[in-house]
């Protein structure tokens, strides 16, 4: 099956992916961070490099797609279940919904590229299935702030808040708009799944109720 998990800078994405596929024995498909050639270049000039990074993070994620799809196509039955289940930190959706609008609507991707960019992505979803599962981290400003410290990656020290407030507010509406498929929310905001056994237990019993239902 394939489990995607959405939410902003910070929500803890990859951490409970990880968390996931320990428990369950899942795979994991992480986000192209670390490597990233324009990651470091966006955070220090948005305009310059807007465009280039949304079409890297566009291929990264339709690459996973593409893979998922060929594990389909391999063995139908098993990925019908979750035998073989690919747990996804975040989703090619977002790239669109929730990123490149928002560099649009705030000035910082020109519409020419933008509407470029609209196009590719729209060429590509005649392709793609949308996940199993969607699993959306709901987390305020604080939360956020706290876990990109945490986590200490020099290029996302300096993101502003009217940054990450304008992509809760986008997601926030992709997850009200939400209808290709199972969406469960999680209030990261009152959870801590990586210190308290309980939180994650919690999680868990709300996957294990959506899976008991979905091999029915």
């Amino acid at each position: 099956m394939h489990i995607a998990i959405t939410g902003n800078i910070g929500a803890g994405k990859t951490t409970l992916a990880e968390l996931l596929a320990a428990h369950y024995g899942w795979e994991v498909l992480y986000e192209a961070v670390d490597g990233n050639p324009y990651l470091a270049d966006f955070y220090g000039d948005m305009p310059r490099w807007a465009f280039n990074l949304q079409i890297f993070f566009l291929n990264s994620r339709f690459a996973q797609m593409k893979k998922i799809m060929q594990r389909r196509q391999e063995d139908p039955v098993a990925f019908g279940t979750h035998a073989h289940t690919m747990v996804q930190d975040r989703t090619i959706y977002e790239d669109a919904a929730i990123f490149a609008r928002n560099l649009y609507q705030d000035g910082t991707m020109p519409e020419r590229d933008y509407f470029t960019y609209r196009h590719l992505f729209e060429n590509m979803m005649s392709m793609v299935r949308p996940p199993d599962l969607m699993i959306y981290l709901r987390a305020d400003l604080p939360k956020l702030r706290k876990q990109i410290q945490k986590r200490g990656r020099s290029f996302e020290q300096g993101i502003s808040e009217e940054y990450l407030i304008n992509l809760n507010q986008l997601y926030e509406e992709f997850a009200g708009a939400y209808k290709l498929g199972p969406l469960l929310v999680l209030d990261v905001n009152k959870l801590d799944y990586v210190n308290k056994p309980s939180d994650f237990a919690t999680v868990i019993r709300q996957i294990d109720d959506w899976l008991s239902t979905s091999e029915k």
